[in-house]
């Protein structure tokens, strides 16, 4: 039995749809990331979950339990917000306790938990600060530690990271994933980043005008993208997405100047239908032979060389590693790995191969 299940779930305001037809499973003790573009409907979906948002229609099911009628404090789910929530005048340890001493929790049970979050996140030393006298991962830890004492059926984070610096949000992305290891809960996360969803996921949910376009673990999303905006939202740099035609006998494709470019295995479509042809830049290599490109603009990151050039009148992104430093204007040969390209239909957007 899924420890959360949405079943045909749908919301609406007035007459505009926000999610249609959501069904999932996520299994007890699986870290669950909710990803896609703003306006996708992930906060939505999740604030649903958490019982902030009634649901237009199906059923949410938490522990086997349909929880559509039921409170929010009721559904023992901890959330952690994007903003930490912090009470400004409360020292650390009382912003953490706070909720179990609404609930008329023991003292020395109090006491405890606290003291067992605080070890766990590294806040021993900061429990009598306020929150203005914390960085913002601390804060974060804060809110973090402030679920944790609760000990939930489930953990829920609302984009958490999103108001920290690219180096402190990758430091928070490890805690995060160390945390749910350590605790073994049931985590449900959203973000729009995509490099959080592949470093932290067991399953991605990519969602899209508030569809899901496809679940599963981030690798399988990577390697075998159902549609376009799977393949396009999912990996860094982005996959090369070009128009193309299929060449005669289906044997090649070809780009709009007329440039073939190779594919894996025959096309089982007439020549001259439109395609999407795929290729992600870490598939694409330098060689003495191959489709001769122009390059436009270099960008060094230290590990390898993130290269735009131009085949014709067609952009291409290569990863280029290993190799001598290379410049605008100059003209390389592109080879291309076949048996990594995916083929797209154009009208559909849906994969063929």
């Amino acid at each position: 039995m899924a420890e959360i299940a949405l079943k045909h779930v749908g919301k609406t305001y007035g007459n505009l749809p926000v999610l249609s037809d959501i069904s999932l499973d996520m299994e007890d003790g699986e870290f669950v990331v909710l990803v896609g573009p703003s306006g996708c409907g992930k906060s939505t979906l999740l604030r649903m979950i958490a019982g902030l948002e009634d649901i237009t229609a199906g059923q949410i099911t938490i522990g086997g339990k349909v929880v559509n009628n039921m409170p929010a404090k009721e559904r023992d789910l901890a959330m952690v917000f994007q903003s930490y929530a912090l009470y400004p005048h409360m020292k650390v340890a009382d912003n953490m306790s706070f909720a179990l001493k609404l609930a008329g929790a023991p003292k020395a049970e109090v006491r405890q938990r606290v003291a067992d979050a605080a070890r766990i996140l590294g806040l021993e030393n900061l429990l009598d600060r306020l929150p203005r006298e914390l960085s913002g991962g601390q804060r974060q830890r804060v809110a973090m530690g402030r679920a944790i004492v609760r000990n939930p059926r489930a953990f829920l984070f609302d984009e958490p990271l999103s108001n920290l610096d690219a180096k402190l949000r990758v430091k928070m992305r490890a805690e995060i994933k160390a945390l749910h290891q350590r605790l073994g809960k049931t985590t449900v996360f959203v973000t729009h980043d995509q490099t959080e969803a592949m470093t932290m996921a067991d399953k991605i949910v990519v969602l899209n005008g508030g569809n899901i376009e496809q679940s599963g673990p981030p690798l399988e999303l990577y390697a075998n993208p159902r549609n376009l905006f799977v393949a396009g939202f999912i990996g860094s740099p982005e996959m090369n997405l070009m128009p193309a035609v299929v060449g005669e006998a289906g044997a090649d494709v070809r780009l709009a100047d007329g440039t073939a470019l190779p594919i894996g295995q025959p096309l089982d479509r007439a020549p001259g239908s439109e395609i999407v042809y795929g290729i992600r830049p870490q598939h694409i290599g330098l060689a003495e032979t191959g489709v001769p490109a122009e390059i436009v603009v270099v960008e060094p990151t230290g590990e390898a060389q993130e290269v735009l050039a131009r085949i014709g009148i067609q952009d291409i992104s290569v990863v280029v590693r290993d190799h001598a430093p290379l410049h605008p204007g100059e003209t390389i040969r592109l080879a291309i790995d076949p048996a990594r390209v995916l083929i797209f239909d154009k009208a559909s957007g849906l994969r063929l191969q």
